[in-house]
């Protein structure tokens, strides 16, 4: 009797709880004293209100958190638009009549979006992430939508410079896209941010892959159409998968489990799996066996193929869950009738009390939390087997604003390597279809190999990461970047050698893709070791305004020595066309390799093996 009347009473206040959450969210919904009622417009606070409380009641915390992840995946997939540029370059070019050098000012103002990217780090700040994300999207929506509708003709007297306006806007939505994600990451998942980041950052270099995808289906021969539909899903592919996944991509608090090793190593096979075969797919040989129908569908399913695996984590929870509480009511059997039988003394903590895993926060301030070492090791309870993690926090060699971080040597040094790494290799992405029309070879092909290959940069070093941590070591990042900065000023000069076949082109252009990614994936957790998690958003957005400057002067550079090149069409044919550029380029690179190794000296005491912890799995 008393076994039943106790389960009576934690269902009940189950039930309490509940009513209670939904009370409040009555309240919110009618403007009391709540941030975010205050904040927001009333339907809208309601509406996602109730969406979160509803997950957080029918969910387990551990399947909301690897959820955040599937969706994070999805939404890298579709965020680097940018990449697409080069795609429909030359058609935009010869459509709106413009001459090389302002072609490139449109590739600058994509990037210059950037210089503005600080907004999304201040926004997220304050703003719930689904809104960021929102914002974000909505911004690409008008900045590839207006140019779109320019280009089939309902939108016309369109200056150059309102162009170039609408470029700016949507490279910066990149900004507000990539925010939410590495902010969700960094605290879903502190211990493992690296492999976290480079997984779903990963996702990223495969933009370009996966738009190619969808175009070569619906238009596989017309350029010009090919140019609009890619401006057409540019607009509107990321608004429509961060209005699907927005509910679920926020932060999430629970407790690391042995289980979720074996799920990084499943995603990182889907990954890998994922990568293989859109370079499959890039190769002229082995795409022709595949029909564009065919890849496109492969690729959306190796999209989803992530899905199951925190369905799976949440099953194996509520299973543990349910063989604890098998265990609870057997013991409470074992009571003697006596305590039963002198009554039942109801205390309202214990009809609302439950294991930490059950039971959930409502948050109505919805502002971004501050990061620390306490909140990183906050846990819950499940029934997994947990791994300690209370003696473990994130290494930083300081916590710094953006205003301080301005002033120390590190930033300068980290500023100019990746403005003469990861920069210079943007914009050689960026001139990829004049590039590519020089040697008379195939943009689409040389944008889909780059894209591919970029994916197992963004991917690398997430797996020396994982299986150099295993063994207890930290590895130096700073010493990463120089050994990948190393082969990409050497792709640069091989761009020189004559080759009818092209071969060293594909090469160079794999081998760019490659050590390009792998730095702009280091780069995430590079910024947190050296300026701390707290003004990540702000900071990391600082530091890639270096991308618009570099691509603005290392663009127009480019774009005067092509000029001088040109027959009398305005185009430029043979190795003589970028020679002078990718020598530029190749020397600029080593330079900054040069200060890489600078950076390795100042900071190489703070990756001492023996400091091995941090976000380490």
């Amino acid at each position: 009797m008393g076994t039943v009347e106790q389960v009576s009473q934690r269902a009940w206040g189950r039930r309490g709880q509940v009513a209670g959450a939904a009370g409040l969210v009555a309240q919110v919904g009618f403007g009391t004293e709540c941030s975010l009622g205050a904040r927001y417009p009333t339907h809208i606070s309601v509406l996602h209100l109730l969406s979160h409380l509803a997950l957080a009641l029918v969910m387990p915390r551990i399947f909301l958190q690897w959820l955040s992840l599937v969706a994070i995946i999805w939404l890298q997939s579709i965020n680097g638009t940018n990449s697409n540029f080069p795609a429909y370059s030359s058609q935009l070019k010869h459509l709106l009549s413009i001459s090389q050098i302002q072609l490139n000012n449109l590739a600058f103002a994509s990037d210059a979006g950037k210089l503005f990217g600080w907004l999304s780090g201040s926004a997220a700040n304050y703003l719930p992430m689904w809104l960021v994300l929102i914002l974000g999207s909505s911004l690409g929506l008008i900045g590839y939508g207006v140019q779109y509708l320019f280009l089939i003709g309902r939108v016309s007297n369109l200056s150059y410079g309102a162009i170039f306006f609408l470029a700016m806007l949507a490279g910066n939505s990149i900004c507000w896209i990539n925010t939410v994600c590495y902010l969700v990451i960094i605290r879903n998942f502190p211990l493992d941010s690296q492999l976290a980041i480079g997984l779903t950052g990963s996702y990223q270099g495969l933009s370009a892959k996966i738009y190619t995808d969808i175009v070569d289906v619906v238009y596989p021969c017309s350029n010009v159409e090919r140019a609009r539909a890619y401006l057409f899903l540019s607009s509107v592919l990321p608004l429509t998968v961060s209005v699907i996944v927005g509910p679920v991509v926020r932060v999430i608090n629970t407790v690391k489990t042995k289980r979720e090793e074996v799920a990084f190593i499943l995603i990182l096979i889907i990954t890998t799996v994922t990568g293989a075969f859109a370079i499959m797919g890039s190769m002229g040989s082995a795409s022709s066996l595949l029909s564009p129908f065919t890849g496109a569908v492969g690729m959306v399913a190796l999209l989803l193929a992530p899905l199951p695996i925190p369905l799976g984590l949440g099953l194996g929870h509520q299973i543990g869950k349910l063989a604890g509480e098998k265990i609870h009511i057997e013991e409470t059997n074992s009571v003697s009738t006596d305590k039963t039988e002198s009554g039942v003394t109801l205390d309202i903590s214990d009809i609302i009390s439950e294991s930490p895993s059950e039971s959930f926060e409502l948050s109505f301030s919805y502002t971004s939390e501050k990061m620390n070492g306490d909140q990183l090791s906050e846990s819950s309870t499940s029934g997994d087997d947990k791994i300690s993690e209370t003696n473990e926090i994130i290494s930083v060699m300081e916590e710094i604003g953006v205003k301080v971080m301005l002033r120390r040597l590190n930033f300068w040094l980290y500023f100019f390597v990746y403005l003469f790494g990861v920069t210079l290799g943007l914009v050689f992405f960026n001139n990829l279809g004049q590039i590519a029309e020089s040697r008379g070879r195939s943009a689409s092909s040389l944008v889909s190999l780059s894209s591919s290959f970029g994916f197992f940069g963004r991917l690398i070093p997430s797996i020396v990461d994982y299986f150099v941590s295993r063994r207890k070591y930290m590895i130096s990042r700073p010493a990463f970047v120089v050994a990948l900065m190393v082969p990409t000023g050497a792709a640069f000069f091989l761009l020189l050698v004559k080759d009818n076949t092209a071969l060293w082109l594909y090469i160079s252009t794999a081998t760019i893709g490659v050590c390009t990614g792998a730095i702009t994936s280091i780069s995430v957790p590079l910024t947190t070791e050296l300026f701390g998690t707290k003004n990540f958003g702000v900071n990391h957005n600082v530091l890639v305004v270096n991308i618009p400057i570099g691509s603005f002067l290392f663009g127009y550079l480019a774009a005067i020595v092509y000029r001088k090149e040109v027959n009398a069409e305005g185009k430029c044919f043979g190795m003589e066309c970028y020679r002078n550029t990718f020598i530029l380029w190749g020397t600029l690179c080593f330079i900054g390799t040069s200060l890489a190794l600078i950076l390795y000296a100042r900071t190489r005491k703070f990756y001492n093996p023996q400091r091995s912890q941090g976000n380490r799995s």
